[in-house]
């Protein structure tokens, strides 16, 4: 007797009882499904995100304290930090393809590092969104000060706090629109000051002393290495700031409609945009005004154009400035904010960062951000001259601790991927394993001239506490108590494997 025949007789057999009204439940109403984070941010809003993620206050801003320290030398600063910015990019993009899950990096590093490195990599990562956040808004309250300059600036940073945590409580994909048309703005604005610099230079527009303007200025004020090499070697401290934050890029996967895809597209669109908008950007801006006459009173960018005489100009810049200023904060509180969720998940957090709006956003991450971040208005009306800098060099250190932990996770991962015969990445680094080690070298230099240099040195001192405070923190309330990293999704192509060990 064919076994599927009997098998059909069974069910047959079987129906009558299952469907008699009387053996059947009432039934129930379902529960509504809990919220979790939503994948609401499409390839435009991550591809400009990756376009704007570096182009805010480190460029706009920060840029006069790394010229002051290296003149024209600072292009080459760039380069080669923009160079190793891509390594970690791509080591993270490696990871982040593998494994697209919330809390990223942090999860990454518990996983192939060990419980500790994730929560030290989690909470440093979500001190350098705080740090950085606190010297956008001090830059915010630098820059409203050119139009109002009798207005207190702790009054303009009070203002912008409360209404980015507004706009991150309503939705991922509100934030990710926000983020797509302020990094369009700035994309534009500074194509154009591009453009406007080089007809500066070429025809003299609104400059009419004899070589005020031109390439020469990269030279003739004490030459290219104006400051030496010791000065040019310090000025990482400041050009690493610059790049903090592009690592939000790998927060987005847990929240990307196809990770898989527009993750790569925007790392490698890193390059080219460190290229055009760091290096030639500078370029026309020395070329212009001399660097020993950027002071860092007010962003390069306006003061250029003020000095010129274009007034409108400097108008239009200091307005593009701000919604750069407006745009790295709102990605701030949502890095942050993502990260303390994924910290929260692995028990490294209190649990009641886990908790969603109905539209999946992490509001008691954002508030908590947002609460931190009403510091920064102390903090301006406390040390208003000396802040910004010192906020620079304590975010270059958290950043610079994050990249590492990047780096050393991706070569753990590689490690296992060879030694236990696994599939290959579908987005592996270049140049591995030579250029990963180069990267981890190139940041632990960073770590040391931090240490180097005077006006620096405390960044490296309140580092260093804040590794040991969340040292003691883990063994006193993680260790022992909080969850493994739950398991992650190995999704390399052609099939997806979760591996027992992970």
């Amino acid at each position: 007797m064919d076994p599927m025949d009997t098998d059909r007789g069974r069910a047959a057999s079987a129906q009558p009882a299952r469907s008699a009204p009387a053996a059947r439940p009432a039934p129930a109403v379902a529960p509504p499904p809990k919220p979790g984070l939503q994948r609401g941010l499409t390839a435009r809003h991550i591809r400009f995100m990756a376009l704007g993620s570096a182009i805010g206050t480190g460029l706009f801003y920060g840029s006069a304290g790394a010229i002051q320290a290296a003149g024209p030398a600072v292009l080459l600063a760039y380069m080669i930090g923009g160079a190793a910015v891509f390594m970690v990019m791509r080591a993270l993009g490696e990871m982040a393809v593998r494994h697209p899950v919330s809390g990223s990096f942090g999860q990454y590093a518990s996983r192939y590092l060990g419980p500790f490195a994730g929560f030290l990599t989690g909470w440093t990562y979500t001190f350098e969104m705080f740090v950085v956040a606190l010297a956008d808004v001090t830059a915010f309250g630098v820059y409203m000060g050119f139009w109002f300059p009798d207005v207190d600036r702790w009054v303009w940073i009070l203002a912008l706090v409360l209404f980015i945590g507004a706009i991150n409580l309503i939705s991922v994909k509100v934030f990710g629109e926000m983020e797509f048309w302020f990094a369009l703005i700035k994309i534009a604005a500074i194509i154009l000051m591009i453009i406007g610099g080089i007809a500066i230079i070429a025809f003299g527009l609104g400059n009419q002393s004899e070589g005020a303007a031109g390439l020469s200025n990269l030279f003739t004020h004490g030459g290219f290495f104006p400051t030496g090499v010791l000065g040019f070697l310090a000025c990482f401290t400041i050009v690493m700031f610059a790049f903090g934050g592009i690592e939000v890029i790998g927060i987005t996967a847990g929240e990307a409609q196809n990770p898989k895809q527009v993750i790569p597209r925007a790392i490698n669109s890193v390059p080219v945009r460190i290229l055009l908008f760091y290096v030639l950007t500078l370029t026309v801006i020395m070329s212009i005004q001399p660097w020993n006459t950027i002071d860092g009173s007010a962003s390069p960018f306006v003061t250029i154009f003020d000095s010129l005489g274009l007034t409108g100009a400097a108008h239009v810049l200091n307005a593009v400035v701000i919604t750069a200023a407006v745009s790295a904060i709102n990605a701030d509180i949502f890095g942050a904010g993502r990260m303390l969720h994924g910290l929260a998940e692995q028990g490294h957090a209190p649990k009641a960062f886990t908790k969603l709006t109905r539209t999946g956003v992490p509001w008691l991450t954002v508030v908590t951000m947002v609460g931190a971040l009403l510091v920064g208005v102390l903090l301006n009306v406390w040390f208003q001259e000396q802040i910004f800098f010192l906020i620079a060099a304590l975010a270059t250190f958290a950043t610079v601790v994050v990249w590492l932990m990047i780096l050393l996770s991706h070569i753990r991962m590689k490690r296992e991927i060879a030694r236990d015969g696994r599939l290959p990445s579908e987005f592996p680094v270049p140049l591995w394993p030579a250029a990963s080690y180069a990267a981890v070298a190139f940041v632990l230099f960073v770590i040391v001239m931090i240490g180097i240099v005077d006006s620096t040195r405390p960044a490296l001192i309140v580092g260093v506490i804040w590794i040991v405070v969340l040292g003691l923190a883990y063994r006193t309330f993680v260790r022992g108590r909080g969850r493994q990293p739950h398991q992650l999704v190995d999704e390399t192509s052609p099939i997806s494997v979760v591996h027992p060990a992970d």
